[in-house]
């Protein structure tokens, strides 16, 4: 952790941040304190859907005054009651409004500081308290973007990322498994069993879990020291352990190809979850059909596998910067994919993802960071996802292959364990590239839409002319375009650079060819008019 003099820095810097024109994030930052650490003890019950819980919050005291943690009060049947927080014993003054707890420290010299909240309730999200889709008894984790809130006290926005223990007590007949290393597995009697998970990296509680319920487990294999494993329904056994084997191979490539790997383990886990996959650290929960026997999952076991990296480790400081996650699992997804299958199936992912991006525009021209959105349920979309998967395609292309992937080493070194803006992951590749990328980052970040082309072309006189068109009224795209000649078996490239509405490029050939091709291997998101 750096000093308090360095994190009074960073805060002063995050909040001009988050006031400009590519920020509007609306959470309340704590400026007095920085949450170093939590223990989350938990109390499950097979009688209720009520949780008992204690939550140790360690924190490093920054400046003197007061500081807030997530959580919600309760409301009729959901919800939680607090009642208590204390520090080594010690009653400690708070109030709980408006699902904020505020506590109010005693004035102490001391820099790192315990308090502990009481509370119990009965969740209304986040932890999913259900049955699986074959009748049994399930306790899920499921807190994107901001839903921890609901289970457990805390700092519920990524910018503040902490170590994490979970410490289960449940009915012995269920199995375990939670963000972290298991460090304890104890009988306690009376049908009861006492589970411990520690993870030391810190994390944001967006990817924190635990998945309690009958559940088939095994090790599938270790990647560099990281046990890779596989958690299924029982009665998806075999089916589950087949299915998710490949995230050790996908493990492995990301390792390689981009550093080391943050977390105790990497378990995949078959979860009533909202969502097809959710990349929690360490511990990925996947929709409960993702088992099928079939090997039908890859594509998003590397999607969620590629967040451990961006999203988790090097997560975004602001909601409205989801791309650096999701456009980044999206395209490190396709990376992967490439890598086992080569570039046909690079350029079919990418054909698919950019007719999505178009049917998106139509209805919602907006620019991947939105700086009106500030619901961070609202800032999923094909814009962050597909379109941010795009922009690195671009990215990778005008760079070149090496350059690309030093400056994605590079960024992920700086800021492993730790938060960015899109700035910084602009300036890593501008260091690395030596290029200027203020451009290319304004006009595909922060610029809603993409170049509308119209475009025609002759040839006479041992001269092709080329001629293309933006049709789009509200901003005039600079790219490099590549065309494909194509002349019987033989296809030549070429790249022009458009850096007008319109414009007409002259390509001196010997014999006039069949046809002509943009684009032929999908390096520029267009639209063909």
């Amino acid at each position: 952790m750096n000093s308090s003099f360095l994190k009074l820095i960073s805060i002063f810097i995050l909040l001009i941040i988050t006031t400009d024109a590519h920020a509007q994030d609306t959470y309340k930052r704590n400026t007095s304190v920085d949450v170093e650490s939590y223990v989350f003890d938990l109390t499950l019950s097979d009688d209720s859907n009520e949780i008992i819980g204690k939550t140790s919050v360690t924190v490093n005291q920054l400046e003197e005054g007061s500081f807030a943690l997530d959580l919600i009060a309760k409301i009729k049947d959901y919800g939680m009651n607090v009642s208590g927080v204390t520090e080594a014993g010690r009653l400690v003054d708070y109030t709980y409004i408006d699902n904020k707890i505020k506590i109010n420290p005693s004035v102490s010299d001391k820099k790192e500081r315990t308090f502990t909240i009481n509370y119990q309730g009965v969740p209304e999200g986040g932890l999913v308290i259900d049955t699986t889709k074959f009748g049994q008894r399930s306790f899920f984790g499921d807190n994107w973007p901001n839903l921890a809130r609901h289970w457990l006290p805390s700092v519920d926005h990524p910018y503040d990322k902490a170590s994490v223990e979970f410490r289960i007590t449940a009915p012995s007949h269920y199995d375990v498994v939670a963000t972290g290393e298991k460090i304890e597995e104890s009988n306690l009697g009376y049908g009861m069993k006492f589970t411990v998970y520690h993870e030391p990296a810190p994390v944001a509680m967006k990817v924190v879990t635990i998945g309690v319920t009958r559940f088939a487990s095994r090790q599938l294999e270790d990647v560099y020291d990281v046990p890779v494993s596989a958690w299924v329904y029982p009665e998806n056994r075999l089916a589950g352990f087949n299915d998710y084997a490949v995230a050790s191979k996908v493990l492995k490539y990301f390792i390689d190809n981009i550093g080391p790997y943050s977390y105790a383990k990497l378990a995949n886990m078959q979860a009533k979850t909202q969502w097809g996959g959710l990349e929690n650290a360490g511990n990925i929960a996947y929709f409960e059909n993702s088992v099928t026997g079939k090997n039908e999952v890859e594509g998003l076991i590397a999607h969620e596998v590629a967040h451990q990296w961006f999203g988790n480790s090097a997560s975004e400081n602001d909601w409205n910067h989801v791309w650096l996650s999701e456009g980044f699992a999206t395209y490190f997804a396709i990376l992967y994919q490439e890598s086992v299958y080569g570039d046909e199936t690079r350029k079919k992912e990418l054909a698919l993802d950019k007719k999505q991006i178009i049917e998106y525009y139509q209805k919602n021209p907006s620019p991947i960071v939105d700086p009106s959105i500030k619901d961070p349920l609202k800032v999923l979309s094909t814009n962050t996802y597909q379109k941010g998967g795009w922009v690195l395609n671009m990215l990778r292309h005008q760079l070149g292959n090496e350059v690309f992937w030093r400056g994605i080493q590079s960024y992920y070194k700086k800021y492993q364990n730790s938060n960015a803006m899109t700035s910084d992951f602009q300036k890593s590749m501008e260091d690395v590239s030596g290029q200027d990328l203020s451009g290319f980052f304004k006009q595909w970040i922060f610029t809603k839409g993409y170049p509308e082309l119209q475009w025609d072309w002759n040839y006479a006189k041992g001269k092709l002319s080329i001629t293309i068109h933006q049709l789009q009224e509200h901003h005039s795209f600079n790219f490099p375009l590549e065309i494909g000649i194509i002349t019987g078996n033989e296809t030549t490239i070429e790249t022009l650079q458009v850096t007008k509405t319109k414009e007409e490029f002259i390509v001196p050939l010997s014999k006039r060819p069949e046809t002509i091709e943009l684009d032929p291997n999908l390096w520029l998101l267009f639209e063909e008019k």
